[in-house]
């Protein structure tokens, strides 16, 4: 009895929380349905008539296929950069041990105690020495050195967790430290990666300062700036607003991982 009350308010937590995270989205997308007199006259009813012309005015005079491709070429790019990091860096550190490895380890966990924010001026110094300002490749290069030590750490703790005996019959049976990473140790670390990915790409979509810092072409905005550039011309037209707010959240896919 008393495990099937436990069992109940589990479900009943659970439906809930789901309900409080669902009904925004649904007066979201509800309201983008809408036109804006019809809206602004009750806006908690339902859309009787859905106006579809919402979704092709924000897509047609909104930019968003632009400020989309920018947002996938940022957030790809640096993710594909983490990972692949964070693959061998977590490898070496997770499998090995050598003198200077605690130093090391050290160093990347003080990484993760610096805000990115505070090097901001730094960076911007730097990037324009390097020609890489106002381009998508300065912005995924800061992004990948900013989420780099937690995603060697995460990495590096999934790879330590493997037992020895994997690397010493995959050497027996001839294969080279790279076909080690790449065909025995690296399926096994599946979840890690997925960990690593969600904890990365969702933050580089999200983020509004830095490309408001290092991006100055219209063309070359993320996802973030191109919204606020639409708030500002539509902001009288709330069905257009609603409808772009549903682009933005439609659009977020968390990465997985394969199992």
């Amino acid at each position: 009895m008393k495990h099937l009350l436990t069992k109940n308010f589990f479900r009943a937590a659970l439906l809930i929380n789901a309900l409080t995270v669902l009904l925004p989205v649904f007066f979201l997308f509800n309201s983008a349905l809408r036109e804006t007199n019809d809206f602004a006259r009750n806006p908690l009813v339902l859309a009787r008539k859905p106006y579809w012309d919402n979704f092709k005015q924000v897509w047609a005079d909104g930019s968003f296929a632009i400020y989309l491709k920018n947002s996938l070429i940022v957030t790809g790019g640096s993710l594909l950069l983490i990972l692949v990091c964070a693959i061998g860096a977590g490898f070496v550190l997770g499998r090995y041990n050598f003198k200077g490895q605690n130093l090391i380890i050290g160093f990347v966990l003080t990484g993760m105690l610096i805000p990115a924010k505070l090097a901001i001026l730094p960076l911007f110094i730097q990037l324009k020495w390097m020609h890489l300002l106002n381009s998508h490749l300065g912005l995924i290069l800061v992004y990948t050195a900013g989420a780099l030590p937690a995603a060697i750490f995460i990495m590096s703790g999934f790879f330590r967790a493997l037992p020895a005996d994997l690397d010493n019959a995959a050497r027996i049976d001839g294969a080279s430290e790279g076909q080690l990473l790449r065909k025995v140790l690296v399926p096994l670390v599946k979840p890690g990666l997925a960990i690593v990915a969600i904890y990365s790409a969702i933050p580089i979509w999200n983020d509004f300062f830095l490309p408001l810092v290092f991006l100055q072409d219209p063309g070359k905005k993320t996802i973030m700036q191109g919204l606020t550039a639409f708030f500002g011309e539509y902001q009288s037209q709330w069905g257009a607003l609603f409808a772009g707010l549903w682009w933005r959240w439609h659009s977020l896919k968390p990465p997985t991982a394969s199992p």
